[in-house]
């Protein structure tokens, strides 16, 4: 199915795949979703909505092996302190539910930061807007889409 994301890449002329699985709302975990489209951990990357205390809300990409770093996304987005949003806020904020929240063709053009692993691939996973539905690309083309701003944000699960 395309999706809002899928619509706004053909736009941009840029080269994807769509990636089904069968969605399991008792684990929408990325490790999950990870290996149901045969991909490591590491190469999926999870969007994250969060609130910065100058920024506002902006939205965290991260490794689906890691876990967000807030203090390191607050440096990154020149924040001094940084909170996920409440779930309650994902959709009226996004339009996304969580296990299908993307950077690409939200309700509003939020501020992206981007976990520098993001570099070490030559294709990557995302959400495509919808649960069960993964958009495999390029980083650099992710990047230039969101116009994510790239650094250490995440740390590895403890």
């Amino acid at each position: 199915m395309k999706t809002n994301a899928a619509r706004i890449l053909d736009s941009l002329g840029i080269a994807y795949t769509l990636r089904d699985y069968e969605v399991d709302l008792e684990d929408l975990s990325a490790e999950s979703v990870a290996a149901k489209v045969g991909m490591p951990p590491e190469q999926l990357f999870k969007t994250l909505v969060a609130r910065g205390d100058r920024t506002g809300v902006l939205m965290a990409v991260v490794p689906g092996n890691g876990e967000l770093d807030l203090k390191a996304l607050a440096r990154l987005s020149g924040d001094r302190k940084v909170d996920t949003v409440p779930l309650k806020e994902l959709q009226p904020l996004t339009g996304y539910v969580r296990g299908g929240c993307t950077a690409i063709g939200a309700k509003k053009d939020y501020p992206v930061f981007v976990d520098e692993t993001i570099e070490l691939f030559d294709t990557i996973s995302i959400s495509a807007g919808i649960r069960g539905t993964q958009i495999l690309l390029a980083p650099a083309d992710y990047l230039r889409v969101t116009k994510g701003k790239v650094g250490p944000i995440s740390r590895d699960k403890t």
